[in-house]
């Protein structure tokens, strides 16, 4: 019976993993088609009574690939967006782990009434201080930069700093107070003690802020003014913004908009899974 209930659960999780597969292999189908092939119906159409576009492409047009790479700038916009996650990533993880350590390690007055308001901004629409920042950003001159994209990241992401407050409480106190024996102050005990400890939780807050970063439209969008300075999420806009929208090159460049995502997926999902369990458990 436990075999069977194994099988079971695998025919589900491959039944339930179907409808969000769709898109992408919707979108890799379209990225191999002529012009022709995307609005053909498939065969069988008239006698099951109803239409549907064929998902298998033929002949397969391999050159809306490197077609796609010559229509926009896209290493140009690769260039940008792999600049922008390294600065991103870094400065959100650094601080929000500095931050969280403070409330994870550190008795101070107030610590928790600060702590639940932190996380009362977790619930705050980014909608609500949309305005308020352009404004703010426009005022500093910043617009046209990518300031206003990198700098918020050095004062800690709320979310980043829960998800390792709660990891570093299950540290062990004992090695912390051995270690202020030894006459180690807090610095020390957060770069030689807890952030090796932490790697799966660093990781996995790396690879949050990795992927909103990536896959940001909105922020370029609100303070990008400069084509040259466009990241990949936002340039692709540019195949809609043509008065013919080439759907296979745009399907092309989404695809390979999308591949270092899934690689990234499959090379760091243990690590970012043993992250995400040990969190919050002692």
């Amino acid at each position: 019976m436990t075999r069977f209930n194994k099988i079971l659960a695998y025919i589900a999780l491959v039944c339930l993993s179907i409808p969000p597969m769709l898109p992408l292999v919707w979108m890799i189908s379209t990225s191999l088609k002529t012009n022709e092939q995307i609005y053909t119906k498939g065969e069988g159409a008239a006698t099951q009574g109803f239409s549907f576009v064929s998902l298998i492409p033929h002949p397969v047009a391999w050159n809306n690939y490197p077609d796609s790479l010559e229509t926009i700038p896209f290493m140009v916009y690769l260039k940008n967006t792999v600049f922008l996650c390294l600065c991103i990533v870094i400065a959100s993880v650094v601080s929000s782990a500095i931050v969280a350590y403070g409330f994870a390690r550190i008795n101070f007055k107030g610590s928790k009434m600060w702590f639940g308001i932190m996380l009362a901004t977790m619930a705050l629409p980014g909608q609500v201080t949309m305005i308020p920042n352009f404004a703010l950003f426009r005022s500093l001159g910043w617009y046209g930069t990518y300031l206003p994209l990198i700098v918020p990241a050095f004062c800690a992401t709320p979310f980043y700093v829960f998800l390792l407050s709660q990891f570093f409480k299950t540290l062990p106190e004992e090695m912390a107070e051995s270690a202020k024996v030894d006459g180690a102050n807090e610095w020390i005990i957060f770069l030689r003690l807890i952030i090796p400890l932490s790697k799966p939780a660093l990781a996995t807050c790396a690879l949050f802020a990795f992927l909103g970063t990536w896959n940001d439209f909105l922020g370029p969008l609100l303070y990008l003014s400069d084509s040259s300075k466009y990241t990949l999420a936002y340039g692709l806009q540019q195949f809609v913004n043509n008065p013919y929208v080439n759907w296979m090159q745009l399907m092309a460049a989404s695809t390979l908009f999308t591949l270092p995502i899934i690689i990234l997926f499959f090379f760091a999902q243990r690590t970012f899974i043993q992250g995400i369990s040990t969190t919050g458990g002692k």
